[in-house]
């Protein structure tokens, strides 16, 4: 029983890890990155290019944010930007850039699985059981995710700036905001957080070119039921991603599968802000 309560928290954690940079993105700027798993498999290679290089494991997490910031401001500059008033053809544009992406990379480095050196191995006693050192650390960083975005959020002009954008756009530019400013940085912070995560959890699994498309899948059904709410984030990652586990050990992985998106669809439908608050 142990096991599976922490099992709940790591998985959940994962989720939020994977879904955060998402969820800015989307608060911010009101479109879906659907290339959010190109950024999400250009982290996880960046922990197997570390791997490859003989550095230290931690350093992958790093370089993998500062690369996943910097191909978002490209990405942005070029292609997203010229879409803010067209939101639906924005996503196509980043459905279609993660299809580029992941053939890039396909190109660059095959379609073989490879694996990454994680950097913390082992398993330690938790509640009477031995638990994956590296699964432990993911609530950790799922905490650290958190209280870095809302240091950012509520601690910073770039947040007050981007609460303001979120809450009235027209109205913050009348005040002087540069709201182009604030979604580039924006769209370059949750691409880093993206690729971040992508760097996170490759250690406990492997790196391909499509590692990151199952992740989407999930990450976008937490956004809709979380809207531009981290705690509602939070929130969905828990319950979701605890009843994805639950279903996944006691009836079938095939189904656990499944649970993140069924639930979503029928929270939605019943109450379609979500986990939000009123």
């Amino acid at each position: 029983m142990s096991n599976l309560f922490l099992d709940i928290l790591t998985s959940s954690s994962i989720l939020f890890v994977v879904s955060s940079g998402l969820l800015l993105i989307f608060g911010v700027m009101k479109i879906m990155n659907f290339a959010h798993a190109a950024f999400l498999t250009a982290g996880g290679y960046a922990a197997l290019i570390s791997t490859q290089l003989g550095l230290n494991p931690w350093l992958a997490l790093p370089l993998a944010f500062v690369g996943g910031a910097v191909l978002g401001l490209i990405v942005e500059r070029l292609i997203v930007r010229p879409l803010y008033a067209r939101p639906l053809d924005a996503i196509l544009a980043t459905w279609g850039l993660g299809i580029i992406i992941a053939q890039l990379i396909t190109f660059s480095f095959g379609r073989e699985v490879q694996f990454v050196n994680a950097p913390l191995s082992g398993a330690v006693p938790v509640l009477g059981e031995n638990y994956s050192q590296y699964r432990l650390f993911m609530i950790l960083a799922a905490l650290a995710t958190a209280g870095g975005i809302a240091l950012v959020l509520h601690r910073t002009r770039l947040g007050l700036e981007a609460r303001a954008v979120i809450a009235n756009e027209s109205l913050a530019r009348g005040l002087g905001i540069n709201s182009g400013r604030v979604r580039a940085i924006t769209f370059a912070l949750g691409a880093g957080l993206a690729a971040l995560a992508g760097a996170l959890i490759t250690p406990l699994s492997s790196v391909d070119p499509n590692m990151g498309v199952p992740w989407l899948v999930s990450a976008f059904m937490l956004c809709l039921v979380s809207g531009a709410s981290l705690a509602s984030l939070g929130a969905a990652a828990l319950v979701l991603g605890g009843a994805q586990v639950m279903v996944s050990t006691y009836v079938s992985p095939v189904i656990g599968g499944l649970t993140i998106v069924l639930l979503a669809a029928i929270i939605l439908r019943i109450r379609p802000e979500g986990f939000a608050r009123d």
